[in-house]
């Protein structure tokens, strides 16, 4: 059988594959050489030395192992630690400084305990606590995996456990809700984008890493949970949450009069048989009297970077949807839409507002690039970065950011987001209603590239909007004030003179 992949994919998954079935045959080979030197050198181009700064700096690490670790530790966990290492500076998607990296391992280490001793710390527990903070150090989205979190990253929610139903990621020591998923149990106990999670059933959160944290959260489907919850403006409160089998529904959709109205709550493999399934359902509902779509992905933390592929070129004939881009060349990669508008040309609003991230980021970049969507809302998130699973020998693996998504016109999202045409503007009520942090106000971020263009942009106030439903969802029915008005000129006149109906 030929290999038909890139060499760095193959890499990949040979490390994944000798993390299953080269452990057992290499176990009792002590002579010579470790455990993980046989697996770097099956491996190849991992094995190659470092360079001499970076030696150096990895001789530092190697001086507190010695000076933490059981005495005559094996050298396994300390070539464990190497390979990682090596690996951090040949894939980051920027180049890194080595005393930084090995400083910041080192007080993972030295933090756990400020007075060394020898046989303090077992190897593999000193090395886990070195590349933790090692790793984290790089910006919010890069992670080390154990052994255990990295089985729970293929943990798919079919029945195995119960969850509350949300995305979240380590802010300050805390966890940070990115968004709850749509008719989940945390979205119905109310829990909002940008809420901190300080304690689970009483015990706190600080000093945990977020595998631990996620493990805590789950449990039994049917069992109670209790968050403590920090919110802006507000002391803090518990919230009592009733897990359940999170089976989210990738796309929900309704008519509104004349107009459809799609959602798509997270791009998941099931998203796009979701869009077909919608955009037919609306035709057949609505038929030629079908004026408009509205796209809603507010909230929306993102998912799976095909289907936003799928989803922006199901509205798109021609031209270019995303990038990424890497720090090197070879790792450019281009997506295109192909010939077909599911919507047959028919005007498109898109709904975004500071919870839709990533994903959501890409389809809203490509359709507003092509004129084919006007968007409304306020800027997304700006969460613009790629991360790539890399296992290691023996056990766990690397969550590291290799390269970064750009819009058609060459645009970073990172740290910057994308940017309505129409924004429309909550009244602040308070503290408590104050900008919602994005990614650019995360300690560590990756900064956005350029200064962006600034633009001067129409915007409604949210209470000029027509409230719709039981929700009284005001920017969708802004979202069907514009589709009904054909025009921005049109719209904003009607909104300005309150005869909206």
């Amino acid at each position: 059988m030929r290999w038909r992949g890139s060499p760095r994919t193959f890499v990949v998954m040979l490390a994944a594959f000798l993390s299953l079935s080269l452990l057992p045959s290499l176990a009792g080979c002590v002579a010579g050489s470790s455990t993980l030197e046989k697996v770097m050198t099956a491996i190849g181009s991992d094995s190659r030395p470092l360079s001499e700064g970076a030696a150096r700096e990895m001789g530092r690490f190697e001086q507190v192992y010695t000076t933490y670790s059981e005495a005559e530790a094996p050298r396994d966990r300390l070539d464990y630690f190497r390979f990682a290492f090596k690996r951090v500076r040949a894939n980051y998607v920027h180049d890194t400084n080595d005393k930084s990296l090995i400083d910041e391992a080192i007080k993972g280490v030295v933090e756990k305990d400020p007075k060394p001793a020898p046989g303090d710390l077992k190897p593999a527990s000193l090395v886990e606590d070195a590349l933790h903070a090692m790793v984290a150090s790089l910006d919010p989205h890069s992670s080390y995996m154990n052994a255990d979190e990295f089985r729970e990253s293929f943990v798919q929610t079919k029945g195995e456990f119960g969850g509350l139903g949300i995305q979240v990621m380590m802010e300050d020591g805390l966890v940070k809700v990115i968004a709850p998923i749509e008719d989940t149990p945390a979205a119905r106990a109310g829990m909002k984008s940008g809420d901190l999670i300080s304690h689970v059933d009483g015990a706190p959160i600080k000093g945990k890493k977020l595998g631990e944290a996620v493990r805590l959260m789950r449990g039994p489907p049917g069992s109670d949970i209790t968050l403590t919850v920090l919110r802006p403006a507000e002391p803090a409160f518990d919230v009592v949450i009733t897990r359940a089998v999170i089976q989210v529904k990738s796309v929900r959709w309704h008519s509104e009069g004349d107009i459809g109205y799609v959602r798509i709550t997270r791009f998941s493999e099931k998203t796009e048989a979701g869009l077909e399934a919608a955009v037919a359902s609306l035709r057949t509902e609505l038929g030629s009297q079908l004026r408009g779509v509205v796209l809603d992905l507010r909230n929306n933390p993102g998912g799976l970077l095909d289907q936003s592929v799928i989803v922006a070129d199901a509205f798109l004939d021609e031209g270019e949807i995303v990038s990424v881009r890497g720090r090197d060349a070879e790792s450019y990669r281009a997506f295109a839409a192909k010939t077909g508008d599911l919507a047959a040309g028919l005007p498109l609003v898109v709904l975004i507002n500071a919870g839709s991230a990533s994903a959501s980021e890409i389809v809203a970049g490509a359709l507003k690039h092509h004129h084919r969507a006007t968007l409304m809302g306020a800027t997304t998130f700006g969460k613009g970065s790629v991360q790539t699973i890399m296992p290691l020998p023996v056990d766990g693996a690397l969550r590291l950011t290799t390269a970064l998504y750009y819009t058609p016109d060459g645009e970073t999202i990172q740290a910057r987001g994308v940017v309505p045409d129409i924004r429309i503007l909550a009244e602040p009520k308070g503290d408590k209603d104050k900008p919602r942090r994005r990614e650019k106000d995360l300690p560590g971020a990756l900064p956005a590239a350029g200064a962006g263009a600034a633009a001067s942009l129409p915007t409604v106030k949210q209470a000029a909007c027509p409230a719709v439903g039981e929700k009284k969802d005001r920017p969708l029915g802004c979202a069907l004030a514009y589709l009904r008005a054909g025009s921005t000129t049109k719209f904003m006149a009607t909104v300005n003179s309150g005869s909206q109906s």
